[in-house]
């Protein structure tokens, strides 16, 4: 594996008459005496599952949709943001899912990979954003093309009824043509029966034939009346038998301009109807595709998102995971400096000669200067006698301002510029300007304990907060800022946010002050 390693990540490739793929590249640091861990089989499911969540969610993006209204479509280009936005994340499941090798330890995230993979999921969240009130565009949409296919349904019945009501008129009006089509031709026939009868006559006068043929034939008045009488009404009926005729012409050619009228009417209507059938289900079609679109894009939005969320969460976890285990690592190398401390201390006091049967045996730690460390893993602050204790005392003003009427700490006589030392290991909380202290560092040693060391000179703060110091390590140095009338160092213990006696406290961990 020459030349230059690859960053971590992942790399997209798609070849023509292929399918689309990824690279995955992790991050390794090489290191050495390593322990070897067996693999969370646990962590590598459930990672594995997040992968596949998120392979499947960034290639469906990729996909080609298939056709669609202009409104519901999301473009590919848009689409690759969930390919780049989760090449971070899938990184980092692959190597905290990966077994640990001798030679090789896991990259812990840092804090910045977290906040990318929150800037990450923001980006997806705004994305979902946008996607989300572009569904809701389609579900509008969807109701709208519903309401109107509706609509044309409603149209659509309303025509075939009025297709159904011309269709009855114009059977109506065509059946009453037909009658007045049959009495006309009946009127006609009797009219031209009559016709023919008079023709026969010769057209003469009717009146006049029937005397003279009663004349001949020797008939009497009555008959002949009789027979006048006869020829009258045949006249009158002859005229009203035209008439008739003439009429009923008359009505069935009406009618059956009625009927054509009806019938191109009919016609209309029927186009008219069938149009609002197609709109009708281009309407329902137009509807039910936007709904499928709308339905397609939720579930990539949701599996962006949950990847998304996934990610950020494995992230987030390998970074606390890193500074857990980074702490671990701090706290088993400071027991094992203390230990040697305590091992160094314990061989110089087997080395020292026993003292003579007329001296004192003094107390355990006893002659530790400034900055020495006790067996106990504590030292002594700062070198000097004790010029002021723990307890009531009068109120003293300096430049800095006055104390108060009841001493919390315990002052050493340093000198000025005098090095000042951590009592013991631990986290900086305070360092700068505090009140009567002047210039004061304050160090957390966990479990309720703390130190601080006061009127520090300006310009003599060596650390800063957050930062861990070791027992014995140089932090300040010794001044008179404050309410202070020389230079020296006022030094408190803090147990459970009480300031307590520091000389007793001291000398039990095997670090006496003075």
């Amino acid at each position: 594996m020459g030349g230059k390693p690859e960053h971590p990540g992942v790399r997209f490739y798609s070849n023509p008459g292929h399918s689309a793929g990824f690279v995955i590249v992790t991050r390794v640091t090489t290191v050495t005496n390593v322990t070897k861990h067996e693999p969370d089989r646990g962590v590598m499911k459930r990672t594995a599952t997040v992968i596949s969540r998120g392979v499947n969610a960034g290639l469906s993006r990729l996909r080609p949709n298939r056709q669609q209204p202009r409104r519901g479509r999301i473009s590919v280009r848009r689409a690759t943001m969930g390919v780049t936005g989760f090449a971070a994340a899938l990184t980092l499941a692959v190597t905290l899912a990966s077994p640990i090798s001798p030679a090789m330890a896991v990259d812990y995230p840092s804090w910045p990979d977290v906040l990318a993979a929150k800037s990450n999921t923001n980006a997806a969240a705004a994305q979902v954003t946008e996607i989300q009130n572009l569904i809701a565009g389609l579900q509008t949409e969807v109701e709208r093309t519903q309401a109107e296919a509706e609509a044309r349904g409603v149209e659509l019945q309303t025509a075939q009824e009025k297709f159904d009501d011309a269709s009855r008129r114009a059977g109506d009006l065509q059946a009453q043509a037909d009658t007045s089509k049959t009495e006309a031709d009946a009127a006609t026939t009797q009219a031209g029966q009559l016709a023919a009868q008079l023709y026969r006559t010769g057209g003469t006068d009717l009146s006049v034939n029937l005397f003279i043929d009663g004349q001949k034939s020797g008939e009497g008045a009555d008959e002949l009346l009789s027979k006048l009488g006869s020829m009258s009404k045949l006249v009158e009926r002859s005229t009203d038998v035209y008439d008739q005729a003439q009429t009923a012409n008359n009505t069935a050619q009406a009618l059956g301009d009625q009927a054509a009228v009806a019938q191109a009417e009919r016609e209309a209507l029927r186009i008219e109807a069938e149009a609002a059938m197609v709109a009708a289900q281009e309407a329902a079609d137009a509807a039910a595709g936007a709904l499928a679109d709308s339905e397609a894009q939720s579930v990539i939005l949701e599996q962006q998102l949950q990847f998304m969320q996934d990610a950020q969460a494995t992230t987030t976890a390998g970074y606390e995971a890193g500074v857990a285990e980074r702490a671990r690592i701090a706290a088993e190398a400071e027991k094992a400096r203390l230990a040697a401390i305590a091992a160094e201390a314990a061989r110089a006091a087997a080395s020292r000669p026993a003292p003579s049967s007329g001296g004192s045996t003094g107390s355990p730690g006893a002659g530790l200067s400034g900055g020495q460390v006790g067996g106990q893993g504590w030292g002594v602050p700062a070198g000097g006698r004790i010029t002021d204790g723990y307890g009531a005392r009068a109120v003293l003003c300096g430049s800095g301002g006055c104390s108060g009427g009841f001493h919390y700490g315990t002052d050493i006589g340093t000198g000025c510029s005098a090095p000042i030392y951590a009592a013991a290991s631990g986290t900086v909380e305070y360092a700068g300007r505090k009140g009567t202290y002047g210039n004061f560092v304050q160090i957390s040693h966990g479990n309720g304990i703390m130190t601080g060391y006061a009127h520090i000179r300006d310009g003599g703060i060596f650390v800063s907060v957050g930062q861990q110091v070791s027992v014995g390590q140089n932090i300040a140095s010794s001044g008179t800022t404050g309410a202070s009338t020389g230079c020296h160092l006022h030094f408190e213990v803090f147990s459970g946010g009480n300031r307590i006696n520091a000389v007793p406290f001291m000398s039990d961990r095997g670090a006496p002050l003075g």
